[in-house]
């Protein structure tokens, strides 16, 4: 009897084995890209990816940005991160640095401080972000409010969303667990 269960541990093994080395169907696998990896704006791309895609992982360069960049330095838009020079990319920084967009494309217009309009790129975003918050939370403001009480600030239905990590409400039931 010893040896029987002996066995089937075997057995189970090796079928568990079986079933991971095969990989899942319908479950899509996404590899790394082969090849150089540039860092433009403090943001790491890989070199296979054309320049259009390419410059859209840069936060704060968005669709709309990247073809503005590519069409005002002359660059085409399918050319591989890869092949660039160190000229064009410091020309691309500089670009994304100097902001000169039309201004619909511009992600901060009107800047509460200054009045005037520019584009934000990097890590600049999340500091600014996080000072209008700090500032709507400072002079009161109902958004401010609502940021501190981490609640919906747009207007959204409290009553049956908005639910994440809190308790559920008297007369909501529970659904019974299978045993």
């Amino acid at each position: 009897m010893a040896e029987d269960k002996k066995t089937e541990k075997v057995q189970k093994t090796v079928k568990q084995e079986k079933t991971e080395s095969k990989p899942r169907q319908g479950l899509i696998t996404k590899e790394a890209p082969t090849g150089r990896i540039l860092r433009i704006m403090q943001t790491d791309i890989y070199g296979s990816k054309n320049l259009y895609s390419g410059l859209t992982n840069i936060k704060g360069v968005s669709w709309g940005i990247s073809n503005a960049v590519c069409h005002i330095l002359k660059l085409p838009k399918n050319k591989k991160i890869e092949t660039l020079t160190k000229e064009e990319i410091q020309k691309i920084e500089g670009m994304l640095k100097a902001g000169k967009f039309p201004q619909f494309l511009l992600n901060r217009r009107k800047d509460f401080n200054t009045g005037i309009d520019n584009h934000i790129v990097g890590n600049d975003i999340d500091l600014n972000k996080e000072l209008d918050i700090k500032r709507l939370k400072k002079i009161r403001s109902y958004r401010g409010l609502r940021h501190a009480t981490g609640q919906p600030t747009r207007g959204q239905s409290t009553r049956s969303h908005s639910r994440t990590n809190r308790k559920k409400g008297v007369g909501i039931k529970t659904k019974p667990v299978k045993t």
